[in-house]
């Protein structure tokens, strides 16, 4: 499955940005998909995953409250709403996809990956 990453840009502090990933390829649905970040000089961060058919999704802990994470399997998109956003969100954003739910955190068991898409929160 090839994966484009979109979205990002730049907003002041306690804006809002929605990312999207489009996937071309094999079956979407049958992928969970998930999306990380990475700031400079940081390690890769996970973001939020969603599981197949959206019935299952998980946040890290410091986008809970404030982040969205969804899927369209007819467009094959999985979608990022990110709201009250802070300077400290400021990352490059990568969505990937994996066959598989376990350790949903672990950037390491995906085997596919987005581009990536900045994201600049202004103070």
């Amino acid at each position: 499955v090839q994966l484009q990453a979109s979205g990002g840009g730049l907003v002041q502090a306690g804006g809002s940005l929605r990312l999207s990933c489009a996937a071309t390829g094999r079956t979407f649905s049958s992928y969970v998909m998930g999306w990380f970040r990475q700031a400079p000089g940081k390690e890769r961060e996970f973001v939020a995953v969603i599981s197949w058919s959206g019935s299952t999704i998980y946040y890290g802990d410091s986008v809970k409250g404030r982040f969205t994470i969804s899927r369209d399997n007819a467009k094959n998109t999985v979608y990022l709403e990110m709201n009250s956003l802070k300077p400290e969100d400021t990352a490059v954003y990568y969505c990937a996809a994996d066959a598989r739910m376990s350790d949903r955190g672990n950037p390491t068991r995906y085997d596919y990956w987005g581009q990536g898409t900045q994201v600049t929160v202004s103070s």
